[in-house]
């Protein structure tokens, strides 16, 4: 199948966001800004997560790969969609669209294990903070990061070559901004059913499972709050959430926007604005979320410029 598969196409044609004329260079500006701000906001979270002391805690440990997860799935995707809003073939090789959908796979599935990490370590955190350092030690944050990467590739791995060894023979034109499965499989005149059924079962365990670690956690963390009689002492605790849960409720939101509107509704096209908000507009949120909302990184980020600017006037 697959030798007949690289007879027939050897590459895809991604229609893009839009085919009007107009929207080309004012979309092409828009994704530039964004992507911009996206590799400025999560290197600097990476750098300075790396460079201050003060957040070498397990917390800031999964931020910083969270940063990491966000700048490659926004890479694999939006400079190549940048490059179709100002070009006329807006074409990408066989290989090349192999590994685009692999990469995007790995690393969602990725960010879905890590925010359900950063929920477990919220409720250690605040739920039995006498046994922090112990229950969350170097050696369990490893594993709670390695076992999302570990896992994600595998399946990226067995969707992306269950998807390429499918036959493509009607047409080589993908209904999307980068390389897909759902719109992949509406071009392939193979049987997809498996396909289908193997999408919805592997992103529902993987919805599911981490959807539910998120919730449990946070009724340990809500019962834990309200208990707490100081009301600055509710604010303190609940302010070290703020942000996580800011990111949970965007990025599920959306989740849940894409996979439960009914199918009636459901087409390629209200795919395409859900796919915005994941691959491009959340991996630049993230860090604003984080900077913008947690007193600590924005305290190491100010020591941090106030030291290199002391360090040049001398």
């Amino acid at each position: 199948m697959a030798n007949e598969n690289l007879t027939v196409v050897t590459e895809f044609i991604l229609l893009g966001i839009t085919d009007r004329p107009e929207l080309q260079v004012p979309f092409f500006l828009l994704f530039l800004v964004i992507y911009a701000i996206t590799l400025v906001g999560n290197l600097g979270m990476i750098v300075l997560i790396r460079v201050d002391h003060r957040l070498h805690t397990p917390m800031y440990f999964f931020l910083s790969h969270l940063a990491f997860v966000d700048l490659c799935y926004s890479s694999a995707i939006t400079p190549q969609m940048l490059v179709n809003f100002l070009v006329q073939s807006k074409t990408i090789s066989y290989y090349a669209c192999a590994a685009q959908l692999g990469c995007f796979l790995t690393f969602m599935a990725t960010e879905c294990f890590l925010l359900a990490g950063m929920a477990f370590d919220r409720y250690v955190a605040i739920c039995n903070p006498l046994l922090y350092q112990v229950i969350m030690s170097h050696k369990v944050c490893v594993w709670l990061v390695a076992a999302p990467y570990m896992y994600s590739v595998c399946v990226a791995l067995f969707h992306t070559t269950l998807t390429f060894n499918l036959s493509f023979c009607s047409s080589n034109k993908i209904n999307h901004f980068y390389c897909d499965d759902m719109p992949l499989l509406a071009l392939s005149c193979s049987s997809t059913h498996t396909k289908q059924v193997l999408i919805f079962a592997f992103a529902g365990f993987d919805m599911i499972t981490t959807s539910l670690i998120i919730l449990i956690s946070y009724l340990f963390i809500f019962s834990t709050i309200l208990r707490i009689r100081s009301t600055e002492g509710k604010r303190k605790a609940f302010s070290t959430c703020t942000s996580h849960l800011t990111t949970v409720t965007v990025f599920y939101g959306t989740q849940l926007f894409m996979y439960l509107q009914p199918s009636t509704n459901h087409s390629l096209d209200t795919d395409k604005v859900a796919s915005i908000f994941y691959t491009v507009v959340i991996p630049m949120l993230n860090p604003l979320i984080y900077s913008l909302r947690n007193k600590e990184v924005k305290d190491a980020l100010k020591n941090e410029l106030r030291e290199r600017l002391w360090f040049h006037q001398l």
